[in-house]
């Protein structure tokens, strides 16, 4: 390949992935709703009865003021089910409004370690810090939106 085919091949990529750069950093976070949803699925009861070792949710859940703010449960479960100090009663659900960022830790025997780490974020400013909250987003599946 000539160095001139190869320059009218690299001028537009690099430009195109500048784009791409610039528009994560400061295009503005939408989200169709505020709640990440958390299923208890059916039959989760069962089989931590029978000694399964069972990681019904993460240990550790990243939320974003103003774009993914609100935790919901949602037991499909056939029994009640405990997420800190509630009981969550089959086919009924729990929502947890976040208004401020912060480290919140929850007892939860929906995870093996019996603990939950939600991280509360602002919403990250236009620029590096929005560009980083969304790469973190990419590495960390279901953490943005």
């Amino acid at each position: 390949m000539s160095h001139r085919l190869r320059y009218w091949v690299l001028i537009p990529l690099a430009g195109i992935a500048l784009g791409t750069v610039a528009w994560a950093a400061l295009a503005p976070v939408h989200s169709a709703s505020k709640a990440q949803v958390y299923v208890i699925p059916k039959g989760t009861w069962a089989r931590r009865q029978a000694g399964e070792k069972l990681d019904v949710i993460p240990s550790r859940i990243r939320l974003t003021i103003g774009v993914k703010d609100v935790l919901v449960m949602r037991n499909e479960d056939d029994v009640p089910q405990l997420f800190g100090p509630v009981l969550i009663m089959p086919g009924q659900s729990f929502q947890l409004p976040f208004r401020r960022p912060s480290e919140y830790l929850f007892t939860c025997p929906l995870h093996t370690s019996g603990l939950l780490t939600i991280v509360v974020e602002a919403m990250p400013e236009p620029g590096w810090a929005r560009l980083r909250w969304r790469a973190t987003g990419i590495v960390t599946p279901g953490a943005l939106l």
